[in-house]
């Protein structure tokens, strides 16, 4: 008898080996399409940009604009190879944008008061990356002080934050609010935040201001040294609204949590007092490309940064692009875009 299994089994055979053909097929098909998706998305996604060396104006020592530099800086350095982020300390914001806007740094960070005040020539060309965390205005003194509240600081030695800090400029708006003459009815010291801290703790200030992160490295250092308190300052924001001008409402009512400085005095007591967004900044010569990618490590290093710098955590994707009084930069739009859903 005839096997006329062998047809069968010969058709058998090459459907099998056209199934086997046809799946390698599609799974280089699926390696090919998806390799271009991978690499369509991280073209999307990282813009090219220009190698080398770009300033970033931060702060005074010890204050939080200069750790979060730091931290930003070890991490742009490994998400943007070929970037190098050198750090320049300065007096504050007003000192950071007139560096920003004269051509000496490239970024800096900025509170959103200080950008509506300032008037430097180079303005217009100011330009936004992100909104970062708000800074709280903090009044310091001694644990055993008569001081409570603002208004109890006639005649006294109180810090009053560098010319070009935004800790002087709120600070006089304080101290107007408080029904004070910053210049006549206090005996004021331009001194940066680890200096003032220094002061006070060897009884040269009877107090001092300051406009910062939570919390600020130099009074968890102070209040570990000599017991401290922070004065609230909750009843002058609405007087502080009154006084702020150019066309933005930065200030809001705020409290500090319990927590800020655990060794402050009362131990476990929150305070009330205002705050006032700190704003990335750059202008609006400032590769794209490099801006794209600065703002890609802003947002992606939050809990990196965060973990040492606890201000850093609030850096939100939903709230960075709220950067009043300024326009984004052209780059930091772009990435926004480039991640919306």
């Amino acid at each position: 008898m005839a096997d006329t299994s062998t047809p069968t089994r010969l058709g058998t055979a090459v459907r099998a080996a056209a199934r086997s053909r046809l799946c390698r097929t599609a799974a280089v098909l699926v390696l090919v399409v998806g390799g271009l998706a991978g690499w369509w998305l991280s073209a999307a996604g990282a813009a090219p940009y220009p190698k080398g060396e770009t300033r970033f104006a931060t702060g005074v020592p010890k204050g939080v604009y200069d750790r979060y530099g730091q931290l930003l800086r070890g991490y742009v350095a490994t998400a943007m190879p070929g970037v190098k982020l050198r750090l320049d300390n300065s007096e504050g914001s007003l000192d950071n944008l007139e560096r920003v806007t004269t051509g000496q740094d490239d970024f800096a960070i900025a509170t959103a008061d200080s950008v509506a005040s300032f008037s430097g020539p180079g303005k217009p060309r100011l330009r936004a990356i992100a909104r970062l965390y708000d800074d709280y205005l903090q009044l310091v003194v001694r644990a055993g002080s008569p001081v409570q509240k603002a208004s109890d600081l006639r005649g006294l030695r109180v810090g009053v934050g560098q010319s070009k800090s935004g800790v002087n400029l709120v600070t006089r708006r304080l101290l107007e609010a408080a029904g004070l003459n910053p210049d006549k009815d206090i005996k004021p010291a331009p001194l940066g935040v680890g200096d003032a801290a220094d002061q006070l703790a060897k009884g040269q200030l009877d107090a001092f201001f300051w406009s910062g992160g939570l919390p600020t490295a130099a009074l968890s250092d102070l209040s570990e040294r000599v017991a401290i308190r922070i004065v609230p300052l909750a009843d002058l924001a609405e007087a502080l609204h009154q006084l702020e001008g150019g066309g933005v409402d930065a200030y809001r009512a705020a409290t500090m949590p319990a927590d800020a400085y655990p060794a402050a005095e009362p131990h476990n007591t929150a305070v009330a007092t205002v705050a006032v967004p700190n704003l990335l900044v750059t202008r609006d010569d400032v590769d794209p490309g490099l801006v794209q990618g600065v703002t890609r490590a802003v947002i992606d290093s939050r809990d990196t940064i965060g973990s040492q710098v606890h201000a850093a955590q609030l850096v939100d994707l939903r709230t960075a692009v709220y950067t009043d009084p300024l326009p984004l930069h052209e780059g930091a739009k772009r990435y926004y875009v480039s991640i919306k859903p």
